[in-house]
């Protein structure tokens, strides 16, 4: 129950063989943080399995996140 309420919002981006998951959660104390996770599907003996990747970004470094990344792009 707990795990529900954490979750604000969530965007799922397909990208070719990648999918990314952009998570909005709230911590105990109701500060916000964001997950980005990479989830790459890959074929094993035993079949499919989904190797995932995940950072955490909290709420006072998103602007600099942001700025950064509006940076690179450009």
């Amino acid at each position: 129950e707990q795990r529900e309420k954490a979750e604000l919002y969530s965007k799922r981006v397909r990208a070719g063989k990648r999918t990314y998951f952009f998570d909005v959660k709230s911590t105990r104390g109701n500060d916000y943080y964001l997950t980005i996770t990479e989830s790459k599907r890959r074929f094993r003996d035993d079949g499919f399995v989904y190797e995932k990747h995940k950072i955490f970004l909290y709420k006072e470094d998103f602007d600099k996140f942001i700025e950064a990344l509006r940076e690179v792009v450009d």
